[in-house]
C-alpha cells in the first residue's frame, strides 16, 4: 500500500450500477460522457488494489415490468432485458479497455460465447484475484428477478465484503422524496427495517439474500466524484443497509 494512503476498508465488492446511471440526463439510452465517468470511479478502486465486480442494469434501455404492462408476456420481456444489461455491459467493458487500459471480463448469465465468457464462478474468482474487472450481465439467466437480486446473488457467490448500489439519489430516504419534499436521507438502516417499511432500496429478494449472507449494502449517488473511493475507505457516504 502506498505510504500515506488510507487503508481500504474492503477487498472485494459489486458494484450494482443501474441502467439509468448509464443514461445521463437523457433518462435513456447510453450517454458517452456518463459511462466515461463511471468508468472512471471503477478504475479508482481497481488501482487502489481493490477486486471490483459490476453488475449493470438495463432500464435505460428496457424494462422487462413495461413490456408486461403492454401485453407482453412477462418471461419474453424479461429476456429482452436482459439483453439490455449486455448491451450496458459492452458499453461499459469498451469505456475501461478503450480509455483506461483497464483489463476487464463480462460474463453473462445467458450464454452467448461470440461476445463475453459465460458466468462460472470459480472463473470470476479467478479473474478478480488476477486484477481484472469483472462485469456480470444477463442478470441471473431467469426471467422474475431483477438485477438488485442478480448482484445480491454474484456479491454471495463471489464472497464479496461489501455491495455498493450506484444510483442517482443520494441514499435511501424515509420516504419518497418525489412526492415528500420534506424526506430525509437515513444514514444507516437494517435489513429488517428496509423489509417492514418497505423502502426503496432493492427488491426484497435482494435484501434478504444480502441479510441471510450478511452483506452490507450502501447506496450512494454515482454523481458524486470519488463517491466509490470514499466508500471502500470506509467514509461515511449515502446509505448503510446492514445488520
Amino acid at each position: 500500500m502506498t505510504e500515506g494512503r488510507a487503508p481500504l476498508r474492503y477487498g472485494r465488492v459489486v458494484v450494482k450500477i443501474s441502467g439509468e446511471a448509464l443514461a445521463g440526463d437523457g433518462g435513456a439510452g447510453i450517454d458517452p460522457q456518463t459511462v466515461e465517468r463511471v468508468a472512471g470511479e471503477l478504475v479508482a478502486i481497481s488501482r487502489l488494489g481493490v477486486q471490483v465486480a459490476v453488475v449493470v442494469g438495463g432500464g435505460n434501455i428496457w424494462r422487462g415490468t413495461a413490456g408486461q404492462t403492454r401485453g407482453m408476456e412477462r418471461a419474453t420481456a424479461d429476456h429482452m432485458g436482459m439483453l439490455a444489461t449486455v448491451i450496458n455491459a459492452l458499453a461499459l467493458q469498451d469505456v475501461l479497455e478503450r480509455r483506461f487500459e483497464l483489463a476487464t471480463r463480462v460474463m453473462t448469465a445467458i450464454e452467448m460465447h461470440a461476445i463475453a465468457e459465460p458466468y462460472i464462478r470459480r472463473r470470476a474468482i479467478h479473474h478478480l484475484e488476477k486484477g481484472l474487472l469483472v462485469i456480470f450481465a444477463a442478470g441471473t439467466g431467469n426471467p422474475f428477478f431483477s438485477t438488485d437480486t442478480a448482484a445480491a446473488l454474484r456479491a454471495a457467490e463471489i464472497d464479496a465484503e461489501v455491495m455498493f448500489k450506484a444510483t442517482r439519489e443520494e441514499g435511501v430516504y424515509d420516504a419518497d422524496p418525489r412526492t415528500h419534499p420534506e424526506a430525509q436521507v437515513l444514514r444507516r438502516i437494517s435489513y429488517l427495517d428496509v423489509l417492514q417499511r418497505g423502502l426503496r432500496v432493492m427488491d426484497a429478494t435482494a435484501v434478504t439474500l444480502c441479510m441471510e449472507n450478511r452483506i452490507p449494502i450502501i447506496v450512494f449517488d454515482i454523481r458524486q466524484e470519488g463517491a466509490i473511493v470514499r466508500a471502500v475507505s470506509g467514509q461515511q457516504i449515502g446509505t448503510v443497509v446492514a445488520e
